[in-house]
C-alpha cells in the first residue's frame, strides 16, 4: 500500500532531477527538445513536499515514447501510457515507494505551458507556495495511509492555485 509521507524541501531533489533527466535524454534521444524539473520538489518556498520527482520531458514525437517503454522499464519505470491526460506518455519509479514520476507531451500540448506556469506562479508568489506545503502537511497527518484522500483534500486549493497561475501567465510579457 502506497503511503503518503512529506518531506521538507532539500535542494537534493534538484539534484537527483538532473541525473534522471541524463538518463531519460540518452533513452529517448533526440526525440527530446526539453526536460523541466516541475511538481513541488522544484519549489523551494513549499517547504515540504512528497519526495517525488517530476520531470516534464517535452518530444517531437509522442508516439515514439512508446517505442522506449522497454529501455524506461530497465531503468526502474512502469510505463503508465497516457494514465487519463490525452496525448501524454507516464511513467513512475518506485512502486509503493515512488521516487520519480515522468510526464511526457509532444511539443506544442497546451498541457507544457499550464505546468511551467504554475511552477512559475509558486516561484514568484511565496506565500501561496508555503501554504500549499502546509496543506500538504496537514493531509499527510491526516490521511497517511489513503492517498486518494490527501489527493482529494488538495484538489479545490490546487485548482485555485491553477486559476490563479493560468491568469498571472496571461498578464505576462511574451505570453
Amino acid at each position: 500500500m502506497r503511503k503518503t509521507i512529506i518531506a521538507a524541501w532539500t535542494e537534493r531533489w534538484a539534484a537527483m532531477y538532473s541525473a534522471e533527466a541524463k538518463e531519460i535524454r540518452r533513452i529517448f534521444g533526440n526525440n527530446v527538445l526539453h526536460t523541466y524539473h516541475i511538481g513541488s520538489t522544484s519549489v523551494p518556498h513549499i517547504g515540504y513536499a512528497k519526495p517525488i520527482i517530476d520531470l516534464l520531458v517535452v518530444v517531437r514525437d509522442i508516439n515514439l515514447v512508446d517505442s522506449h517503454a522497454d529501455e524506461m522499464t530497465q531503468l526502474g519505470y512502469a510505463f503508465r501510457g497516457e494514465s487519463g491526460i490525452k496525448g501524454r506518455r507516464y511513467f513512475t519509479k518506485g512502486g509503493y515507494n515512488r521516487t520519480h514520476h515522468v510526464h511526457t507531451y509532444a511539443a506544442g500540448n497546451v498541457n507544457i505551458k499550464m505546468h511551467l506556469d504554475f511552477k512559475e506562479y509558486l516561484l514568484t508568489h511565496p506565500e501561496e507556495a508555503k501554504k500549499y506545503g502546509e496543506l500538504k502537511v496537514s493531509l499527510a497527518k491526516k490521511f497517511p495511509d489513503e492517498t486518494y484522500k490527501y489527493q482529494e483534500g488538495k484538489e479545490s486549493f490546487v485548482s485555485e492555485l491553477m486559476a490563479s497561475a493560468t491568469e498571472w501567465a496571461s498578464k505576462r510579457p511574451n505570453n
